[in-house]
């Protein structure tokens, strides 16, 4: 019975998987088509909840070593490993802290970028034109 529920729900999964693939899945319940857009309205709308929100990623990437997530906690961390000898442990939160190191560039061109889409939202009425 188990096996045959298991089954059925694939097919199901598969079968609407499919539906979704093929485009028949894009109309809405009174047959009128989903908007065909890049979402510019909803990006303006949202754009300074992203701003702050990379704000605070940079705030705490940034902080000292008392602030969890930060990239001095983690180094003090991969310190502390060394120190007491624990090289594989050490290894695992280098690899952590050189990711961590990774996104701060990255965050600083998504603020430029979204600078770029701010002076675009003003300039075409916040996409609804």
């Amino acid at each position: 019975m188990y096996v045959r529920r298991r089954r059925r729900t694939l097919l199901v999964g598969l079968a609407t998987a499919a539906l979704l693939a093929t485009g028949a899945g894009a109309a809405t319940a009174d047959g009128t088509p989903a908007p065909a857009g890049d979402g510019a309205q909803a990006l303006c709308k949202r754009a300074p909840k992203i701003d702050r929100r990379i704000d605070r990623a940079l705030e705490r990437l940034n902080a000292g070593a008392d602030r969890r997530g930060s990239i001095a906690r983690l180094q003090q961390r991969v310190d502390n490993a060394k120190a007491a000898g624990h090289t594989e442990v050490a290894t695992f939160l280098q690899d952590r802290l050189t990711y961590r190191k990774s996104l701060v560039p990255t965050l600083r061109k998504r603020q430029g970028d979204l600078a770029d889409v701010r002076t675009w939202c003003r300039d075409n009425k916040d996409g609804a034109s």
